[in-house]
């Protein structure tokens, strides 16, 4: 079985956080906080490039006047405010929720080698979102989220209670295969109802592969509420999820309730998995590779990674999104370019990781 578990020298780093907060390692607490500076500086970097960036190209100076100034008589500027400023507050919201929902995965299967896309939350809220425009109609995001929503916490209850019932329960790499063939399986529906509904196919052609580019800003808008409050619910969660980090049975001789935490922090997943699905399509490998970056950088608190973890995903989903637009003459889907960033790291991932009999 592949070691999920913390390492002697990351326990002893998570048991000395309460310590670290109350000033007797300020010194851990001091670096934490200084690295948060150069991650928001590289997010903000990779949103500029959001914004400057595309398969047009138009000059800083030209862009920052058009956001500045709109003028509706104005090509340039009808570009950008139709174009690129809602792209890149996509961006922003979908690379949060991604990032956090892949580190609130790991955190509650004690797995780093799980994400929305592996545990197939995403093709989950993939599936009832095409479900909802083949078979009732939905056509506007503010009636088909509903359903993104309702597919990654169903998704995410199956997932949870084929991992934690019956022999070996609890086990991540059972829980982790369970999503894998559940995702599979969702996706093979998803893709039977798109290419049975040629009309249905023909909308969600780039939205199936993930992009930025498909939203206006006010639909975005309407997502980021439900967006916010699962970054709400994940960071009120962090404390409860380091005594669940220790196991089930350290948990409770602490005094906390693992199931509970489990059912809130399923609540705050769908919440940002489905957000996020429903407003860039089925996106992955973010939520796998930002909260694994925060964990080499701040250790194996929960706060910490998810407070990196909301600067480093935008911060890759923005470069990948600005170097899909310039690969080709047209725009490769950010999607397609995540999934050429993530599979060798996930391979890199796995390689490292020790083997040993189950």
């Amino acid at each position: 079985m592949a070691s999920s578990q913390l390492s002697p020298a990351e326990t002893r780093d998570l048991a000395s956080d309460g310590a670290e907060e109350t000033g007797h390692r300020p010194d851990l607490l001091r670096r934490r906080r200084l690295l948060l500076f150069p991650l928001a500086l590289l997010c903000l970097i990779a949103l500029c490039a959001s914004m400057l960036v595309g398969s047009r190209p138009i000059p800083p100076a030209e862009v920052l006047r058009a956001a500045l100034h709109p003028d509706p008589a104005d090509e340039i500027s009808q570009l950008v405010h139709l174009s690129r400023i809602p792209r890149t507050v996509l961006v922003l919201l979908a690379g949060a929720a991604l990032g956090v929902a892949g580190a609130l995965m790991q955190a509650v299967t004690r797995n780093p080698m799980t994400d929305p896309g592996i545990l197939g939350v995403n093709s989950g809220a993939s599936l009832a979102v095409v479900t909802g425009l083949a078979f009732f109609g939905m056509s506007d995001i503010s009636q088909y989220m509903w359903w993104s929503f309702a597919g990654a916490m169903v998704t995410s209850v199956l997932v949870f209670a084929i991992g934690t019932t019956g022999p070996a329960r609890g086990n991540p790499i059972r829980m982790t295969l369970a999503g894998v063939a559940l995702g599979a399986v969702l996706s093979g529906f998803s893709s039977a109802v798109l290419f049975t509904h040629s009309e249905v196919l023909e909308r969600m052609r780039g939205w199936s592969a993930g992009t930025t580019a498909s939203q206006p800003l006010e639909a975005t808008l309407q997502i980021a509420p439900f967006i916010l409050l699962g970054l709400v619910i994940a960071a009120l969660s962090t404390r409860a999820l380091d005594v669940l980090s220790l196991g089930d049975a350290a948990a409770v001789a602490m005094g906390a309730h693992p199931q509970r935490i489990r059912a809130v922090v399923l609540v705050a997943i769908a919440l940002l998995a489905g957000g996020a699905t429903a407003a860039a399509g089925p996106i992955g490998f973010i939520g796998l590779l930002a909260p694994h970056l925060a964990r080499m950088v701040v250790g194996p608190h929960q706060g910490w990674i998810m407070a990196c973890s909301v600067l480093i995903a935008p911060t890759v989903l923005g470069l990948a999104d600005s170097l899909g637009r310039v690969l080709t003459a047209g725009e490769v889907p950010v999607g397609v370019v995540t999934a050429f960033i993530g599979a060798p790291v996930l391979i890199g991932m796995v390689r490292r990781f020790r083997v040993s009999e189950a």
